[in-house]
């Protein structure tokens, strides 16, 4: 089979202008970046918001693994799937970051016959909405340090500046740095580090702001230091909340691109799930929700992190309430969950698959939980046997999901026709969604409501360095505030060796950051790191482009 980015180049692109028109989108509200890619006027929002919504699905997953799984293969399939069947349909998704673009993953728009395009454009700069966040993210250090260097008015105790740089690459080296150093002209010495760019709390903020104000609002929240008297020192103590929004001017409209068979895709924001809240941009969203009759959204890695988390952040903030759950699996990656190696995964073994379904198994009982319908998406391979296929869809059938099998990777909507059947049946299902936890709940409560609720852990711990920040983080007044839980996407626990679903464990909070702007608390378990690194063989080695413009190896 074709790779992704010769498929994509192949592809016959309409012009966005076509796209938008099937959103009933007039040419007056698009901003063109060519011919193929616009950015929707947020003035439209006043023309659309009291229309009624269409119906929202939330694509998740199993814990991932080595096998692969396809969750955002699967919302692009799905979509084009209900574009086929004659719904007017939209997918909402996340804008891909160059780190693990350039690092173990490659390209991010999809698979096979289920992508988003122009692809090669869509995985590298885009729009430069991720340039927007990087230069604010980074604009705000460097007043900061500046403000340090010229008197330090505000008093700012340089061992708690707490406000890093930011770069969209993996670069474990920038960890940890000492900037400052040179003499008195450069500045004064100080540890920091760097922070890829989807960590960064205007990440977040760009993603659950509702509007420009509103954008502007969390930004001057922003804390990026303590004074002496261990009083919070904010972006607008700084006096530079005005500079920074003024960059996000573009950034914060939605952008519309289209699939490989000319579904409308909003690809809007980009946080990771594993270090931030995993969706894409609430703009995005509502709009879609307005323009469409079906929004097809995914939330990253499995859906103890990223349903999680589109539940009870980007929900709780934007009144939001999904109408169906799609978890996809395979069953290559329910062995893997069941013991079995990555070269072995081709060989049939049922007691390993009935062990890594009991992986698959806590998610559905997750979403229930929420109160919402679900749907088991099998996304098909080659090897699958008909044994193992019949026995999954079984036990999901037993356990109350529908279910069905996937080929979108390799048959694109068609594929998914009888996925979005499944889906649309799972609409007329009773709903009655809840939290995991509520707003009045203490910070540790609201911790252990999701370690024990969604992971299956025993309990919590804290270590002692939390327990300072959990009080600290009490008496400034943040316990209203939701948590944002960053650990490990391999495994239900903070431990990514205990793959399917772990018991008799515990999780450790290491460190608490409050995300003021954003609206959160950041929960730091295990060893997760917010600057990845390179693996021993980069992706970006088998990249290059030709004389004549033609990109290759991109995925």
């Amino acid at each position: 089979m074709k790779t992704d980015v010769e498929i994509a180049q192949e592809a016959i692109i309409e012009p966005i202008q076509k796209i938008a028109a099937k959103l009933s989108i007039d040419e007056d509200n698009l901003e063109l970046y060519g011919k193929y890619k616009a950015k929707l006027s947020p003035a439209m929002w006043s023309e659309l918001k009291n229309r009624p919504n269409g119906k929202l699905v939330l694509v998740t997953a199993i814990n991932p693994t080595p096998a692969g799984e396809g969750k955002t293969t699967t919302s692009i399939g799905l979509a084009d799937a209900f574009s086929r069947r004659g719904r007017k349909v939209a997918v909402a998704l996340r804008e891909p970051s160059l780190g693990p673009c350039f690092g173990i993953k490659g390209g991010a728009a999809g698979g096979g016959y289920s992508q988003v395009v122009p692809m090669e454009d869509i995985n590298l700069h885009f729009t430069g909405d991720f340039h927007a966040i990087t230069t604010a993210h980074n604009l705000l250090a460097a007043v900061l340090d500046n403000h340090i260097h010229h008197g330090n008015e505000l008093k700012i105790d340089v061992r708690r500046v707490v406000w890093k740089r930011v770069l969209d690459l993996n670069d474990r080296a920038l960890r940890n740095v000492i900037v400052g150093l040179g003499g008195k002209i450069n500045g004064v010495p100080r540890e920091s580090g760097f922070d890829i760019t989807v960590a960064s709390e205007m990440m977040a903020i760009l993603c659950l702001s509702n509007d420009l104000d509103d954008l502007k609002a969390r930004l001057g929240k922003i804390i990026v230091a303590y004074d002496v008297d261990n009083k919070p020192i904010t972006a607008n103590d700084l006096q530079v909340t005005g500079a920074l929004t003024l960059l996000f001017k573009d950034a914060i409209k939605p952008n519309l691109v289209q699939t490989l068979e000319g579904t409308p895709a909003l690809i809007h924001g980009g946080p990771f799930a594993n270090i931030a809240h995993g969706c894409n941009s609430v703009m995005a969203t509502k709009f879609a929700l307005k323009l469409a009759d079906v929004v097809v959204t995914e939330a990253g890695f499995g859906a103890d992190l990223g349903a999680e988390k589109f539940m009870d952040i980007k929900c709780r903030f934007a009144g939001l309430q999904p109408d169906a759950v799609v978890i996809v699996a395979t069953v290559r990656a329910l062995k893997m969950h069941g013991g079995v190696s990555k070269n072995n995964l081709s060989e049939v073994n049922m007691d390993a698959l009935a062990r890594g379904f009991e992986n698959l198994e806590k998610h559905i009982d997750n979403v229930k939980n929420f109160g919402l319908p679900t749907v088991v998406a099998i996304n098909e391979f080659p090897t699958d046997t008909e044994e193992e296929l019949k026995f999954v869809e079984s036990r999901c059938r037993e356990l109350g999901a529908n279910v069905a099998r996937s080929a979108v990777f390799a048959k694109g909507g068609e594929g998914g026709l009888k996925l979005s059947e499944e889906v649309e049946a799972a609409f007329d299902k009773p709903k009655k969604f809840k939290l995991t936890y509520d707003d009045n709940m203490s910070i540790a409560d609201k911790i252990t409501a999701v370690a024990t609720k969604i992971y299956g852990a025993d309990g919590v711990d804290f270590t002692a360095a939390a327990q300072k920040q959990l009080l600290e983080i009490e008496q400034l007044g943040f316990s209203h505030m939701p948590i944002c839980i960053a650990k490990t996407q391999y495994s239900l626990s903070d431990d990514a060796a205990k793959i399917g679903r772990p018991k008799d464990f515990r999780v450790t909070v290491r460190e608490l950051k409050i995300s003021a702007g954003a609206g959160f608390i950041v929960v730091l378990l295990g060893n997760i790191m917010t600057m990845p690194g390179l693996p021993k063989r980069p992706a970006a080695e088998k990249m290059d482009i030709t004389i004549d413009g033609k990109i290759t190896g991109l995925f």
